[in-house]
């Protein structure tokens, strides 16, 4: 459980320092030093991207496109059931996009921890494409 706990966490780590409503991120960070800082966004920003090609390839692979669009209608449901018992409501922007964050973040964390969680359902392991 800790694994899927870690992968989800780094996912929302990876998505909260590209972008959130606070001031602490790196889109805004960027913009506001865009002339000054150049070599560093542009490093940052590569790192950033290297994570998010880990993230999705990873996923992709592990519940493909239509795994994605499953796990997300399920997190939308989850809210959407919230939001019907009363317990969340969405006329605060910045709670918004703190659920859009939470859930890609879900959406990744689940594709990367995929084949922890099948393991331990099923008992098979997954072998990735090896070349002899």
């Amino acid at each position: 459980m800790t694994g899927i706990v870690l992968r989800w966490a780094f996912a929302f780590g990876l998505l909260t320092a590209t972008y959130n409503p606070t001031q602490w991120n790196y889109v805004r960070w960027a913009m506001d030093g865009y002339p000054d800082n150049l070599p560093v966004a542009v490093l940052l920003g590569l790192i950033l991207l290297v994570g998010y090609v880990i993230y999705l390839r990873a996923t992709l692979r592990s519940i493909g496109a239509f795994g994605m669009l499953l796990v997300a209608a399920l997190v939308g449901a989850l809210i959407w059931v919230l939001i019907d018992l009363g317990w969340l409501r969405l006329d605060n922007p910045r709670l918004n996009l703190w659920l859009g964050i939470i859930a890609l973040s879900a959406v990744l964390g689940i594709g990367l921890s995929w084949s922890l969680v099948r393991r331990r359902l099923s008992g098979q392991v997954d072998i990735d494409d090896v070349e002899e």
